[in-house]
C-alpha cells in the first residue's frame, strides 16, 4: 500500500466516522428501521463534515456497538456496518478504511472488499491482548489470507499496544510487537495509539515504536491513533507519518457527539503547517 498515492499526501489526516448503535446492539432504538436510519443519517453528516474540513480520509467503525464481541459480530452487524460504510462512500470522495470492533478482522476485510475501502484497522492483528473482551488474539495469518482470496487491495493498518488493553507478558511490548505485526504479519501501516479513546499516547513510546522500526531497516508508515489535538499534532508528525482523529474533531471534544467542521478545519490548517 502506498499511503501518498492512497491519500494525496504522505502525511495524512483520517477522520473517524462512528457509527451510532447498530440494530441488535444493545443502545439501538428498539425500532430496527428507525435505528439504521438514524445510523445513515450521523454517518453521512460526519463523513461530509470531515471532508468540507480538509481531512485525507475517513474510516468507519461500528463505535456504538459496546458492549463488543471479542471477535465475530454477529451477521446483521457486518449487514448494517457495510449499508453505512456504503452511504459513507456515497457521500465522499474520501478514501474509506473500516473498522469492526473490537476484533472482527475478517468482517473489516470483507465489507472493506464490498464497498471498495483502501484499508481496514485491525485493533489486535499479531499476538495476543488482555481486554474487557477478555483475551484477544491476532489472526494475521486468516486476514491476510482471506484478502489474497479476494482480491482486493485493502491495506492493513494493526495496532501496537492496543488501547483499551494490556500485554500478557510482564513487559511492555509497544516497540517490540512493531517488527512482529510488520515483518511477520505483514501489516501495510502501525497505528500507536494512548491506553484509551481520546487518551494522548506518550511521546518516549512513539519515539519506541519508530525507534524500532528504524532498527529493522523497516519503512513502514506509523500513524497516531489517539488523543491528537490542533495543539499536538505539529509535534506528533514531526515523528509520526500520519494521525488518526476522532475525539477532537467531535462538538465540545466529546466522542459520541457529531463532527463539528470548525474543529477538523482548525486541526488540519495545524497539520498544514508542519507537512
Amino acid at each position: 500500500m502506498n499511503i501518498e498515492s492512497t491519500f494525496g499526501t504522505a502525511t495524512p489526516v483520517i477522520g473517524m466516522v462512528h457509527l451510532g448503535p447498530l440494530p441488535g446492539a444493545p443502545k439501538a432504538a428498539a425500532d430496527g428501521a428507525a435505528a439504521m436510519q438514524s445510523v445513515l443519517e450521523g454517518a453521512v453528516a460526519d463523513a461530509r463534515a470531515l471532508e468540507r474540513g480538509g481531512v485525507d480520509g475517513v474510516l468507519v467503525e461500528n463505535f456504538g456497538d459496546a458492549p463488543f464481541h471479542p471477535d465475530d459480530v454477529p451477521k446483521h452487524t457486518v449487514a448494517a456496518t457495510t449499508r453505512a460504510a456504503t452511504a459513507v462512500a456515497d457521500a465522499t470522495t474520501l478514501p474509506i478504511g473500516i473498522n469492526v470492533l473490537r476484533n472482527d478482522a475478517e468482517a473489516a476485510v470483507s465489507v472493506a472488499a464490498a464497498v471498495d475501502a483502501a484499508f481496514v484497522r485491525v485493533n489486535v492483528h499479531t499476538g495476543a491482548r488482555v481486554t474487557d473482551q477478555g483475551i484477544v488474539e491476532g489472526r494475521a495469518h486468516e486476514t491476510v489470507r482471506l484478502r489474497e482470496r479476494l482480491g482486493v487491495n485493502v491495506g492493513i493498518f494493526a495496532d501496537t499496544d492496543v488501547k483499551h488493553s494490556a500485554p500478557l507478558t510482564p513487559e511492555g511490548y509497544s516497540a517490540e510487537s512493531f517488527a512482529d505485526a510488520t515483518e511477520r504479519g505483514l501489516a501495510d501501516a502501525v497505528v500507536a495509539s494512548g491506553s484509551g479513546t481520546g487518551a494522548a499516547i506518550d511521546r518516549a513510546a512513539l519515539e519506541a515504536v519508530v525507534d524500532e522500526r528504524e532498527r529493522h531497516g523497516l519503512e513502514t508508515p506509523v500513524f497516531v491513533g489517539s488523543g491528537v489535538r490542533p495543539e499536538t499534532i505539529g509535534d506528533l508528525l514531526a515523528l509520526a507519518d500520519g494521525v488518526i482523529v476522532g475525539t477532537a474533531l467531535k462538538a465540545a471534544g466529546e466522542t459520541t457527539a457529531p463532527v463539528d467542521e470548525e474543529r477538523v478545519a482548525t486541526l488540519v490548517s495545524r497539520a498544514d503547517d508542519c507537512r
